[in-house]
């Protein structure tokens, strides 16, 4: 019997409206290139740090930090032409992710 084993690459990121048909991936551009790109971190606490330096309209949206695995990442990023990056909790990117 062949065994198949996939190993499932987790990352957390920052959702717009969480439960709402609204939710969405928050997304930026780049300043100087205007590029778009999906911040993602490997800890829940890092998307937290993080996201506590990013800017986002408080009053009119609810924000939540969420799992989401890397193929559905990958397909969001691919229909809406962003590249994604790996943050630290500072916001600094360690790697691309596509």
């Amino acid at each position: 019997m062949e065994s198949h084993t996939q190993i499932e690459n987790w990352y957390y990121v920052i959702v717009q409206d969480s439960g709402e048909p609204t939710e969405q991936v928050v997304g930026f551009s780049e300043e100087n290139t205007h590029k778009k790109f999906l911040p993602a971190f490997k800890t829940k606490q890092d998307a937290e740090s993080c996201f506590a330096r990013m800017p986002r309209d408080i009053f009119n949206k609810k924000y939540d930090s969420q799992a989401i695995i890397e193929e559905d990442l990958l397909q969001a990023a691919a229909e809406n032409g962003h590249k994604i990056y790996i943050l630290d909790e500072k916001g600094s990117i360690l790697n691309p992710l596509n």
